[in-house]
């Protein structure tokens, strides 16, 4: 099953790196990948959309750490509708 992040992209100069980061995610379904490596531009934002078979696993950042990962976790799934 393909996986694949969906974001916006947020407008220039908002202070996210210039390289990928590496994010991790806490709770979720446990097929998920626990790490990931996105661009800073995907993650800035602070919420992340992963789709996930016929629906979206939603993620909220809540560490804010310039050092290590950017830490998310899981709040909610949402269906895709038909």
């Amino acid at each position: 099953m393909k996986k694949h992040i969906m974001l916006t992209a947020p407008s220039a100069d908002d202070g996210t790196p210039d390289g990928p980061v590496d994010v991790v995610l806490e709770g979720g379904p446990a097929h998920l990948p626990r790490s990931l490596r996105v661009e800073p531009g995907e993650a800035a934002s602070g919420r992340l959309k992963i789709a996930n078979g016929a629906g979206y696993e939603h993620y909220e950042r809540v560490r804010e750490s310039d050092a290590g990962p950017w830490v998310f976790r899981w709040i909610m799934r949402t269906r895709i509708a038909e």
